[in-house]
């Protein structure tokens, strides 16, 4: 759309939403939002995906936010945005979760709520008149807002619309966190004055005072590692990728060698190919191999790493031999480094690093000088890795079989391009065992793994897999999501929208005869104990599920036009069989999205959560182990 003197609100927000690079507008109708979403379609480029349910249209927005950010496609103006838009109060509420995610986890999203009329507002404020989805707090939408936003507006003057949009979304831009936009239905095609030029990020600048903190705060790093014999290892965290700092990440490791771990949700943010790449630490809930690597380093760099239940995995603090970069400051042992931005602070290490030490200097004698010091590591990072892919696997699937067999496939599928590996699948995994399973999945490319890995919102996956798969469709990536079966009921109805958007996910259900596994194992773990221990206390009544035979849904979303494929497996050679037919781009179970039901039982876990059985559930007592041998 060219823009003339003026034009209508609408085809302000309209121009605005185009000109950030957004391609697709996630979301529900309503009669509020109805000029605009018209206005939108003829006059831009910007395509509605319509979904069954609020929610699932702003985990769509996440994760094509989420992707169109770590694809970093400023050459075409793109700034990695998701936009969402809804109607009013019941529409709104709904979608609160899913910015309330995007609010914790950093994620640039647009909330567009279409509201009730201004005269009807009047009306409302005069003799009471409520009309529909109103309640008689006229600002309760707005108020809710402002807790997960970082600008909230309500639009109710279209002579002011201009500024307030410009605004807020001027706002998502340099803060990479949501916006919310409130415009009541006649303010839509009333005319304001139309945009001019563009809307760009404002970076907080560096003064004399930030820089004086930058070089004390890296002065301290340095003093840090040559106080703990020398042997950093460096934990790569969740800022990394929201900031788009991946490549700067990258050269901070190849100039060093410094190993490096990630967080869960830092997982693919640079290649797991890139040298020094030791697994992803998870606390207590870490690969044994990957904490002894982590746990025995002089000392640790976390980089953009959020303090996180999931992230430390059992452990309720970190001590005097860390430095973190996070939360716009540096923390060093007991020392703290306010207003210290992360995009100066990983060149500027890496400068000193290479100054102090010289290029390169940690990847000689990492592991030899620790095997001197008596430190149990493993001596190739990549030995231990292959342990967590391939066989021997056993007749019916466990949560850590399964991933290992899922490893073996993704690296039969990985492929090599100008000296890169490359994967043909984007990784997409809910929370619970979920996500601890999935997060020792070899990931050869960077950005191929998306998670919620702070909030958390069961079935966030299926949804977000939406906007991932439209976000990338363009580079044939394809997405592969894992889901506990709790949610996967949560959300399952998102699945149409991948079938009406010509999307072909895989979609794999663990389904642990319905039971929230982890909502019991965070509750009362003995009931994992195994079965020669003694009598466990029982699943709780309130973890159970309804069985689904999930597979049958392929039924109700698909048809012979828009084909989906719903399968059951219950053995590794179900497994196995299915993986070689997901393998071959023309057999026609890949036309249209994949279900699979993978059967696994209900008192199975994830190995890497065995700690918090040895923790809680003591051994039996000699009396027990009497009685039970009588």
């Amino acid at each position: 759309m060219t823009a003339s003197r003026t034009c209508t609100v609408a085809e302000y927000l309209a121009v605005r939403l185009e000109q950030l690079g957004i391609t697709h507008l996630f979301g529900v109708p309503g009669n509020h939002l109805g000029p605009f979403l018209s206005t939108l379609h003829e006059k831009t480029k910007v395509r509605w995906v319509g979904t069954p349910t609020e929610g699932g249209a702003g985990q769509a927005a996440d994760g094509y936010a989420r992707v169109k950010v770590a694809d970093a496609q400023t050459a075409l103006g793109e700034q990695g945005i998701g936009a969402v838009a809804v109607t009013y109060g019941v529409g709104a509420f709904n979608l609160l979760n899913a910015i309330g995610g995007g609010y914790t986890e950093y994620v640039p999203l647009i909330a567009i709520n279409g509201a009730p009329t201004y005269e009807q507002w009047l009306n409302q404020r005069a003799i009471g008149l409520l009309t529909s989805h109103m309640s008689q707090r006229p600002e309760c939408n707005l108020d809710v807002y402002r807790q997960v936003t970082v600008e909230a507006q309500a639009i109710s003057h279209p002579g002011l619309a201009p500024s307030q949009i410009d605004r807020a979304l001027t706002a998502c831009l340099s803060h990479r966190r949501p916006v919310y936009l409130e415009v009541m239905e006649d303010v839509w095609e009333a005319h304001c004055p139309a945009p001019q030029g563009r809307l760009k990020r404002h970076e907080r600048p560096l003064t004399p005072r930030n820089k004086k903190m930058l070089d004390a705060a890296v002065k301290a790093c340095v003093k840090l590692v040559q106080d703990h014999r020398f042997d950093p290892i460096l934990w790569a965290g969740e800022e990394i990728d929201r900031f788009g700092l991946a490549e700067e990440f990258e050269e901070l490791v190849r100039a060093t060698r410094i190993p490096y771990c990630t967080t869960i949700g830092a997982k693919s943010v640079i290649s797991e190919d890139t040298p020094g790449f030791s697994g992803v630490y998870n606390g207590k809930a870490s690969n044994p191999d990957v904490a002894a690597v982590f746990q025995n380093a002089g000392c640790r760099i976390g980089l953009g790493t959020w303090a996180t239940s999931k992230n430390l995995g059992g452990m309720m603090s970190i001590g005097d031999d860390w430095a973190v970069a996070a939360h716009e400051g540096v923390r060093v042992g007991a020392s703290y480094f306010p207003e210290v931005q992360l995009a100066e602070f990983i060149p500027a290490l890496r400068n000193a690093f290479v100054e102090e030490f010289g290029s390169g200097h940690f990847a000689a004698d990492y592991y030899a000088e620790a095997h001197r010091a008596g430190l149990d590591v493993p001596d190739s990072v990549a030995a231990f890795l292959e342990t967590l892919t391939g066989g021997p696997y056993p007749k019916s699937p466990t949560y850590d079989s399964f991933f290992r067999h899922i490893n073996a496939f993704l690296e039969s599928q990985t492929t090599e391009e100008s000296g890169r590996r490359t994967t043909p699948f984007t990784v997409i995994s809910d929370a619970a065992f979920a996500l601890i399973g999935s997060m020792n999945l070899r990931m050869p490319e960077r950005a191929s793994y998306v998670a919620q890995n702070s909030w958390l919102s069961i079935g966030y996956s299926v949804g977000a897999a939406t906007g991932v798969g439209i976000g990338r469709r363009g580079a044939g990536k394809r997405p592969m999501v894992f889901v506990g079966d709790g949610s996967f009921q949560e959300t399952c109805q998102e699945m149409s929208t991948h079938v009406r958007q010509g999307l072909n996910p895989v979609v794999f259900v663990l389904d642990n005869e319905g039971f929230y596994g982890i909502e019991q194992m965070l509750v009362h773990p003995c009931y994992f104990k195994p079965n020669d221990a003694p009598p466990s206390d029982g699943a709780d009544f309130y973890n159970e599920l309804l069985p689904w035979r999930y597979e049958k849904l392929a039924e109700v979303f698909g048809s012979a036009k828009y084909p989906m494929h719903g399968v059951a497996v219950a053995t590794h050679d179900d497994l196995a069989a299915l993986l070689k037919k997901i393998g071959e781009p023309n057999d026609p179970i890949n036309r249209g999205p994949i279900l699979v039901r993978v059967g696994l039982s209900r008192h199975d876990y994830p190995e890497a959560l065995k700690y918090k059985i040895q923790e809680n559930c003591p051994p039996p007592s000699a009396a027990v182990l009497k009685e039970k041998v009588a």
